[in-house]
């Protein structure tokens, strides 16, 4: 099997001027200090960024972040979406504060790889070097970069660029390629204005894929614009997908409305989130404990805000510690479950800790609860126990809702559930999804309503579809409650006629004087014949009141003595019959029929005869044309069935 065209990102970190720039320089011939006052200083205050080719063919893109701790923040903004990093090192002054913090950084947001570059390494002696090598193996020995390549450069001369490329090649083969059958989500880093363009942004393509003229979201601005244009590198291209560095022409959006840490994504796939659960690891190197509701500055893709912690199962974080926390934000941010952040001490500044998003969207968390905790326990532990319990919270959840949740591609949600449902586990009821637990709670639900509607209405022979619907959640579709239903009706539980549901045992028990009265009133219906008047009236006429003629006539119906036109107005089944035959006599000699025909054929009221033409049109039977109707799907038996 070949293997997909891969599409990485490689940065930079290291502390500030020990030859990052410089080198991304020597590997791609181009320039990333575009600022004059980076050109003035001599050192990256923003972002960076190149196209870089590889021997085998391969472009990828370079970001370089800056190393002074007075950027931090812009470092943070471009490190997040990198699938190789090159920590940079001066061998002339070693391991320094911001190499240490970057560190930090580059380990809590777990990125996969990574390579130690020496810089200016004609500017050392060899033994120098070799104690540099040795010292950074010490700092970085149980981290990503333990064992990791070390590549010794002089970038102002060239030596050592070639050695290094085939070492970012040998790397760049051994990363999994993001997934390109998600969502699109793309965190914006820059925002610029182009004269005759309009607004551009661009960010690396974290998931999913876009083209020209596509609908997007812009979050978390809430606004839905069209893709003008797609650029991969300068270049215009007819799709972009992850792993990509992209910048995006959007038609009639103001610049203003997508600043640095705004996410263009797929239409109604993501939203903003003020809190977050999540899984908060604190370095040991951080200053003091954590405390409940510590402000910090939380970083997050290339969004910034500040977060209240609130502390789950304990009052205190130690440095060196992990807990599960849930997170309330100052302002509205973009994320995706398992999506990895930094905290910074809210003052001073600095690293702190970091973590991963365990549910973007949860609901306020009470403290110190076994089963919220392990609840959210459940929901970091993988894709599928994300999965499953957001089935749980939804009742029942649509593909639509996973996706929005979850932020995975359509094809993965569906595997995932397939094989939860192979592990009985969930269950597909039509368009809609629902954990086992969850359906048999309401089939035992319908069955005790079902019971209840038997003990309260004895006389009628069963309970409304559209009633029983009505007991479980309002957001459970009309096919999914059906499935539902099907699966007690196949197991003999219930039984259905037309639109009554009943028990499978359950029968109508008649006493003598109730079976007097129904034979009254049969025969009151059969005398009656064309004439039989509404309800009420003929309730009336054998001293009833209609509350007390509704029970019997419910079990006439049931038994099919009567047949009941609408809400008003029934006739015997031998007077209906009779009319059903002269509709079909009348038929035969002619394509047309009025209502003042057919009552002058029947013989009966108007309002009783407009009854049974409506009630024939429902049936199909016949099909109305202004004033007139035509035979459409009359029964050709002498006696409807």
């Amino acid at each position: 099997m070949s293997r997909p065209q891969q599409h990485v990102i490689i940065g930079t970190a290291g502390h500030v001027d020990h030859g990052k720039t410089v080198l991304i320089r020597a590997l791609t011939g181009v320039e990333t200090d575009r600022l004059k006052e980076e050109k003035k200083r001599g050192i990256s205050i923003e972002l960076g960024f190149a196209p870089f080719r590889l021997p085998d063919g391969t472009l990828a893109g370079v970001v370089d972040v800056p190393g002074h701790e007075r950027f931090i923040n812009n470092m943070l903004a471009g490190i997040g979406g990198i699938d190789l990093v090159l920590l940079v090192v001066d061998v002339n002054e070693g391991v320094m504060p911001q190499t240490r913090e970057h560190l930090q950084i580059l380990k809590l947001l777990r990125i996969p790889r990574g390579i130690i570059v020496l810089t200016k390494c004609d500017q050392a002696e060899d033994d120098l070097i070799e104690l540099v090598e040795e010292e950074i193996r010490e700092e970085v020995a149980g981290s990503f970069l333990d064992g990791a390549p070390c590549c010794r450069v002089a970038a102002l001369h060239g030596e050592g660029i070639p050695e290094l490329v085939r070492t970012i090649a040998e790397e760049v083969r051994k990363i999994e390629p993001k997934p390109a059958d998600g969502p699109l989500r793309l965190p914006v880093d820059r925002h610029f204005s182009v004269a005759g363009f309009g607004t551009v942004i661009t960010g690396t393509l974290l998931s999913g894929r876009v083209r020209p003229d596509d609908q997007v979201d812009v979050l978390p601005a809430d606004v839905r614009v069209r893709v003008r244009e797609v650029q991969v590198h300068g270049r215009k291209v007819a799709e972009a997908v992850a792993g990509q560095r992209v910048a995006l022409n959007l038609a009639g959006l103001d610049r203003n409305q997508v600043p640095r840490g705004s996410v263009v994504a797929t239409p109604g796939i993501f939203a903003p989130t003020r809190r977050l659960d999540a899984r908060l690891d604190l370095l040991p190197e951080a200053l003091r404990p954590l405390r409940f509701r510590d402000p910090v500055h939380l970083m997050l893709g290339t969004a910034r805000a500040v977060g209240i912690v609130a502390l789950l199962d304990r009052d205190v974080l130690r440095p060196g510690e992990s807990a599960i926390v849930q997170i309330h934000l100052d302002r509205p941010l973009v994320a995706h479950r398992l999506d990895r952040f930094i905290i910074r001490s809210y003052s001073p500044v600095t690293t702190i800790g970091g973590g991963l998003v365990v549910d973007p969207a949860p609901n306020r968390h009470k403290r110190f609860r076994r089963e919220v905790l392990a609840a959210l326990e459940e929901l970091e532990s993988g894709e599928k126990s994300f999965l499953l319990q957001k089935v749980q919270e939804l009742a029942c959840a649509t593909l639509r809702e996973l996706e929005q949740a979850s932020g995975l591609g359509r094809e993965r949600i569906e595997d995932h559930l397939r094989a939860l449902e192979e592990a009985g586990r969930v269950r597909r009821l039509a368009d809609q999804w629902a954990t086992e637990e969850t359906v048999r709670l309401w089939q035992r639900s319908l069955l005790e309503t079902v019971d209840r509607w038997h003990r309260d209405n004895p006389l009628q022979s069963g309970m409304p579809r559209a009633a029983l619907k009505g007991v479980l959640p309002a957001r459970l579709r009309q096919k999914a409650f059906d499935a539902v239903l099907a699966a007690l009706l196949d197991a003999g539980e219930l039984v259905a006629k037309e639109e009554l549901v009943a028990r499978a045992d359950f029968s109508i028990e008649i006493a003598p004087e109730l079976q007097r009265q129904l034979d009254r009133l049969e025969r009151f219906y059969r005398q009656a014949g064309p004439q039989a008047k509404n309800h009420r009236e003929m309730a009336a006429q054998l001293g009833l009141e209609l509350e007390q003629a509704e029970p019997l006539l419910q079990l006439l119906f049931d038994q099919g003595k009567l047949v009941r036109l609408n809400a008003e107005n029934s006739l015997h089944r031998e007077t209906y019959n009779q009319a059903l035959s002269l509709l079909r006599q009348h038929f035969a000699d002619h394509e047309t029929l009025t209502l003042a025909e057919f009552r002058d054929i029947f013989g009966s009221a108007r309002k009783l005869v407009q009854a049974l033409l409506e009630y024939w049109d429902l049936r199909k039977y016949t099909l109305r044309r202004g004033d007139v109707r035509v035979a459409w799907k009359l029964p050709k038996d002498e006696q409807e069935k």
